[in-house]
């Protein structure tokens, strides 16, 4: 449990299942393990308990760059969190392959590679550089649910159990 310890050295904490009212229907498995590979949908910023993580808004408007940039940490934590759930054990990952990082911005904000960089340092430092190096895309979009600042999915390879 060689990522667990390291996540409890840092003192980060993966959080509880995302919570969301009732009204809010999510038909898709957060995590799709299939053959040798997790298949990881959209994830949002979540508080210990699962709450989505403020702020909202636009980054560039109502969201700064490192408030965006620690969404995106948050947003890497649910994704483990979530893995952790689907797996068993996050260090049956032995390589992430990509990351896809939606950022809701502002017009004109151009900086959604350094916002999308809070999910990239986080994985790089807690898996290293053979484990957790990965493609990445980074994309601003006009809108995300939720009024998420960050949304990113991902994709991993996988030993078998």
């Amino acid at each position: 449990m060689k990522i667990e310890a390291k996540l409890a050295e840092r003192g980060l904490i993966l959080p509880a299942t995302v919570q969301t009212d009732a009204s809010v229907r999510l038909p898709f498995a957060q995590v799709r393990v299939y053959g040798g590979r997790a298949y990881i949908s959209g994830h949002a910023p979540l508080n210990p308990d699962g709450s989505i993580a403020g702020p909202l808004g636009k980054v560039g408007r109502e969201v700064t760059l490192e408030q965006a940039y620690h969404a995106a940490e948050l947003t890497a934590l649910a994704i483990l969190a979530d893995l952790k759930r689907e797996l068993g054990d996050l260090d049956r990952i032995t390589a992430w392959l990509r990351v896809f990082g939606m950022v809701q911005t502002a017009p004109g904000f151009q900086q959604t590679p350094a916002v999308i960089n809070g999910c990239s340092d986080l994985l790089l430092d807690l898996f290293g550089p053979e484990i957790g190096a990965h493609a990445r895309s980074a994309v601003g979009l006009a809108e995300l649910p939720f009024n998420i600042p960050v949304e990113i999915e991902a994709e991993v390879a996988i030993a078998a159990e």
